[in-house]
């Protein structure tokens, strides 16, 4: 048995799934963005089994990139959290036959409360399809299940389905980076846009070494401050700076003499620095512009710390 062909055969199927969805859109994809944009509450996600592990996806896209957005469980909505659903919401159901049970007795409920309903279906005459504000297509030509059972191109596409919405919306709301990051401060793009250098600088046991420091004490404080540099406090309120490099490079030039220099003899004058109050994303952009990995951050002229990739 071929393992790497059946997985071709599966991206392949899947691959044609999603490429076929472009020739699906019609006119209530227009119309459901609009009604997104135009909505004043939330989008509200549902849909059963698979469908709704897709379903918590798409919500959490949404949610992620300007648009609130929830996922609701079609069950749980039937045993009270429909009340949880405000008449200004727009509701996206998923499901690829349009008559999953579960999301199918909650139509009449949209229906009296006014919600903007988004049928996310594969079939078009379906229940799902007929209740439905707007109708996105997500049929597929097959499964890339051999059975035919288990649900697999559908859901790639349901999933694709909803990237293209959320990112339509992201377009049309010119939502920015700053706006991102602000929804995922702990992620590297949030340290990137919103922390300031005092924020993130290291500030303990920071590797300073006299200009008259002994070659030996200078790996001494690399190794102890674990930064891989070493920065010297040299004459009229300088600093220095010895790198794991120059290390390497002063055994390259001196040999076994290199043991008599002293930190002055070794250092850099006036390493790159960074002000303190400046952001992280001014920091990273600097590092990465001088291929470096460390910067000193200076605070009126003086030490206040460093910062690393």
């Amino acid at each position: 048995m071929n393992y790497q062909a059946i997985a071709k055969e599966v991206f392949d199927i899947e691959a044609s799934a999603v490429s076929r969805l472009a020739d699906n859109l019609n006119p209530d994809f227009d119309t459901t963005v609009q009604a997104i944009l135009a909505a004043k509450g939330r989008v509200v996600v549902c849909g059963m089994g698979k469908s709704g592990q897709i379903g918590r996806k798409i919500a959490a896209t949404l949610a992620s990139t300007g648009t609130p957005s929830f996922y609701m469980h079609p069950g749980e909505a039937y045993h009270g959290d429909l009340g949880m659903i405000a008449k200004e919401d727009v509701f996206i159901a998923i499901s690829n036959s349009g008559e999953t049970e579960e999301v199918i007795k909650l139509l009449s409920f949209l229906k009296e409360n006014g919600n903007f309903l988004v049928g996310m279906t594969g079939r078009l005459d379906s229940t799902l399809a007929r209740a439905a504000s707007a109708v996105l297509n997500i049929s597929v030509e097959k499964e890339a299940c051999p059975l035919q059972l288990a649900p697999t191109a559908s859901t790639t596409a349901t999933l694709a389905m909803g990237d293209a919405l959320a990112v339509t919306l992201m377009r049309a709301r010119d939502f920015q980076p700053e706006q991102f990051a602000r929804f995922h401060p702990g992620g590297s793009l949030g340290r990137r846009l919103l922390s300031r250098v005092q924020d993130e600088m290291i500030t303990d046991n920071l590797p300073l070494v006299s200009e008259t420091a002994s070659f030996a004490e200078v790996v001494d404080s690399i190794s102890s401050g674990q930064l891989g540099i070493a920065i010297v406090e040299a004459a009229n309120g300088q600093y220095g700076i010895i790198t794991d490099g120059d290390i390497r490079r002063g055994f390259t030039r001196y040999k076994k003499d290199v043991f008599d220099h002293k930190a002055g003899e070794m250092m850099s004058l006036n390493p790159k620095n960074i002000d303190i109050n400046a952001k992280m994303s001014e920091a990273f952009a600097l590092m990465e512009q001088l291929h470096i990995t460390s910067l000193l951050v200076m605070a009126d002229g003086k030490l206040a710390g460093i910062v690393k990739k």
